[in-house]
């Protein structure tokens, strides 16, 4: 709980200041984006809460973790198209592909350990 509260309230920010300081056309884009990926959020949350009971809770809770989690993981991998075309890796954030490595690395294992296919994945 305390990483992942710590975690949305840093991205939380880090999206907060985006919107404030984007050019108007890409603030329109990533407002749309944030809507969408917030509402299917929310409805899995109060599915999950209002109608689950049990495993079929975890299970589902599990699935869209894991979801979540890949696309948070395989997002730096939208720079790869410029970074082919270009053939420099200056556009590529290096700590940020180093610690999600290292932070990805780090759950599979705990994920191994406690026999929980969600958080491996």
């Amino acid at each position: 709980t305390t990483i992942n509260g710590t975690a949305a309230v840093i991205e939380s920010v880090y999206v907060l200041i985006f919107l404030i300081l984007a050019p108007k056309k890409e603030k329109l884009k990533i407002r749309g984006l944030l809507a969408i990926v917030l509402s299917i959020f929310s409805t899995v949350a109060l599915v999950s809460v209002l109608t689950l009971q049990g495993s079929h809770r975890k299970i589902i809770c599990g699935v869209a973790t894991s979801v979540f989690s890949i696309i948070m993981y395989s997002s730096p991998l939208s720079i790869m198209r410029l970074v082919i075309k270009t053939k420099s890796v200056e556009y590529i954030p290096f700590l940020l592909s180093l610690f999600c490595f290292l932070c990805g690395t780090s759950w599979f294992i705990f994920g191994l350990i406690g026999h929980d296919p969600f958080v491996a994945a």
